[in-house]
C-alpha cells in the first residue's frame, strides 16, 4: 500500500535546523509561503502568476502546503507569448491548475517523501491539490518530479519551512495532462 502525504505520517520529519536561502533572500519559517517567496529574486514570475491566479489568500492560509515552486529560470523555458497569455483575466482558471499542481495539501519535508520513494519501491504518486498525479522519484541524492506529460524537475533546493508549510525549489514547470 501506497504511503501518503499525511499530518501522522510527516509528523517526525521537522527539524530545528535553519532555513536555506532562496534566491537571495533569508526565508523564515515563522511567515507563510507568500510572505517569503516575494522576497526571493529568484521567484518573480511565480509570484506574478501567483497574484494573477487569485491564489494569494489561499497560499497565505493555515494550510499546511508544500509548494514545488519553479524559479524564474524554469519559466523562462516556456515562450514569452504562452506565459503572457496565461497572466491574462481569460485563462485564469488554466493558470490556477497550472500553479494548484505544484501544491499538496501536507507538510511533506525531503526526508519524508525520501521515505515515501523508498517504501513504494522507487516512485511515489503524488496528488496534487490541482488534481494532477506527479511522480516522485530519486536520481541519486535528488528528488525528481514527472508531470502526466513526462515533464521531470529537480528540487534544488528542499526543506524551505515555513509557517503554512515547506518549500521545494524546482527548476522546470511542471503541466497538468493535456
Amino acid at each position: 500500500m501506497a504511503t501518503t502525504f499525511t499530518a501522522a505520517a510527516l509528523a517526525d520529519s521537522h527539524g530545528e535546523s535553519e532555513n536555506p536561502m532562496v534566491g537571495g533572500a533569508a526565508m523564515f519559517a515563522d511567515r507563510t509561503i507568500v510572505e517569503n517567496a516575494v522576497n526571493s529574486a529568484d521567484h518573480t514570475t511565480l509570484v506574478a502568476a501567483v497574484k494573477a491566479a487569485d491564489l494569494v489568500d489561499t497560499l497565505s492560509g493555515a494550510g499546511p502546503f508544500t509548494v514545488f515552486a519553479p524559479t524564474d529560470a524554469a519559466f523562462d523555458m516556456i515562450s514569452d507569448e504562452s506565459l503572457n497569455a496565461l497572466m491574462q483575466p481569460e485563462n485564469k482558471a488554466q493558470l490556477q491548475q497550472i500553479l494548484t499542481c505544484h501544491v499538496v495539501a501536507a507538510n511533506a519535508m525531503s526526508d519524508a517523501i525520501a521515505g515515501m520513494i523508498a517504501d513504494d519501491g522507487g516512485m511515489h504518486p503524488v496528488p496534487t491539490v490541482g488534481g494532477c498525479t506527479l511522480k516522485a522519484e530519486m536520481m541519486g541524492d535528488t528528488i525528481t518530479l514527472t508531470d502526466e506529460n513526462g515533464r521531470a524537475a529537480s528540487v534544488t533546493i528542499a526543506d524551505v519551512r515555513q509557517s503554512n508549510g515547506v518549500i521545494h525549489v524546482i527548476d522546470r514547470v511542471l503541466l497538468p495532462a493535456q
